[in-house]
């Protein structure tokens, strides 16, 4: 099991009123922010099925995913060292609390979301197994 610590300003400088252009590729880019409030990005995990899913992270503050493109498999934790998998539907957003991970079904970074998260959080990681209890 491991900790991170994310302070604010937890995002890049990005000019207004301009489109962002991710970088093709990424499992996490963060796009931009409101300091103290928010942070959004762009989420592409490069797992493509459950098997390559080693770690599951859950913040001490929920966080919001949105399917934007392809198909992702969201991997939450049952609480009892199992996982569920919960296929995500485009433009129908999950409010994720559960330690959790996610893959592309299609392989690797084929599937895109849209991620909105506070500014400043802890994460804790741990594999599946780990996670039991509350």
């Amino acid at each position: 099991m491991r900790f991170v610590k994310t302070d604010p300003p937890s995002f890049p400088d990005a000019p207004a009123d301009r489109l962002l252009a991710p970088v093709p590729g990424e499992r996490w880019q963060v796009m931009c922010g409101d300091t103290g409030h928010w942070r959004v990005g762009i989420y592409s995990p490069p797992e493509a099925c459950l098997a390559d899913v080693r770690e599951l992270e859950r913040h001490d503050c929920p966080e919001l995913f949105l399917l934007i493109a392809g198909r992702i498999t969201m991997v939450l934790s049952d609480g009892s060292g199992g996982v569920r998998e919960v296929p995500l539907v485009a433009g129908q957003p999950i409010l994720v609390q559960a330690p959790h991970s996610a893959y592309c079904p299609d392989g690797p970074h084929t599937g895109t979301c849209f991620v909105v998260e506070r500014d400043a959080f802890t994460t804790e990681y741990r594999e599946p197994a780990g996670w039991t209890g509350g």
